[in-house]
């Protein structure tokens, strides 16, 4: 009997995007977006890079990592920022009663799981298809009794638990109000980014045309105990310059991706030699350097937990 463990260990990295990407149409808007991020994330070429390692530290050191890559102390939180996320119990359920499998795509077991978790969740398949493709990704990366002994506990209150997709759709698409004259306000108009959706806290106020990265160094609270990245009074985004030179200030982008300005050639260049994805100049990509995206309206981001070099791989 092939496991379930054994068919995912079949597919490397590039199938894994394909199969994610092309089933992209059919998750539900409201983690469509998130879900793409998450993989960006938790690339499996980094993790089968350092599970390969003669030497792991020096393989870390090579590669720049900084931060908490990896999913293994994450099982049950990396993908917090997923709607889906409130459903992580009945996905990591059918995942784990999924134990004897036929070789097949893997586009078709993600769909599986999915399938066997919204007859629990009661709900449609497309609300479950992005968690079903992280919940299976984050098997194949920790492995199987990691996976089964993670509690499978869903990390939000119930007062943010209960909000619907329709509302948290809504506040994002919402710029804020610049008052009855704002259309002559130009460079100081104000807008809200949130960094955590789930945290009604999170937020702090970028102007016009401002980098977002600049524009966390108006958050004075202390992030640095949480995030040993953070540098005092630089806010919530780790960062070590302001000229795309670290990579340490990537973030992916929930809500928002049109507000912030086209990628330029430096930021296209910047982040190729980083590895988290290739943008395209004049585009506006869901993954970006928070130094070089300014903002022209509200926008909701998710600040990674780690940042390296994975270019070197």
């Amino acid at each position: 009997m092939k496991t379930l463990f054994d068919e995912l260990c079949r597919f490397d990295g590039a199938e894994w995007r394909r199969t994610v990407e092309m089933l992209a149409g059919q998750i539900h808007d409201i983690d469509r977006n998130a879900t793409l991020i998450w993989f960006a994330f938790y690339p499996l070429e980094l993790h089968l890079a350092l599970e390969a390692a003669a030497d792991r530290p020096t393989k870390e050191r090579k590669l720049g990592l900084m931060g908490r890559w990896g999913l293994a102390d994450k099982i049950d939180s990396s993908h917090r920022f997923l709607f889906a996320h409130r459903y992580w119990p009945q996905v990591k359920s059918a995942i784990t009663a999924t134990d004897d499998v036929t070789h097949g795509q893997l586009g078709a077991l993600i769909t599986q799981v999915a399938e066997a978790a919204c007859r629990t969740a009661r709900v449609d398949r497309d609300r479950l298809l992005g968690m079903a493709a992280v919940g299976l990704m984050t098997l194949r990366q920790v492995g199987i009794d990691a996976f089964n002994a993670a509690p499978g506990t869903v990390l939000l209150d119930a007062q943010i638990r209960a909000r619907s997709a329709h509302q948290i759709q809504t506040a994002r698409a919402k710029d804020d109000w610049q008052g009855l004259l704002g259309f002559l306000r130009g460079t100081n108009k104000e807008w809200t980014v949130t960094f955590d959706e789930n945290d009604p806290a999170a937020t702090f106020t970028a102007m016009q045309d401002q980098e977002i990265a600049s524009a966390a160094r108006t958050d004075k609270r202390e992030y640095r105990s949480k995030d040993p990245r953070c540098t005092p009074n630089e806010g919530p985004i780790p960062v070590e310059c302001r000229s795309a030179s670290c990579g340490t200030c990537w973030v992916g982008v929930l809500g928002g991706a049109e507000k912030l300005s086209p990628v330029d050639a430096h930021e296209a260049a910047r982040m190729k030699v980083f590895g988290y994805t290739a943008p395209e100049v004049g585009s506006r990509p869901i993954v970006r350097l928070a130094c070089q995206a300014r903002t022209t309206g509200a926008v909701s981001i998710v600040i990674p937990p780690w940042n390296g070099i994975i270019a070197r791989l």
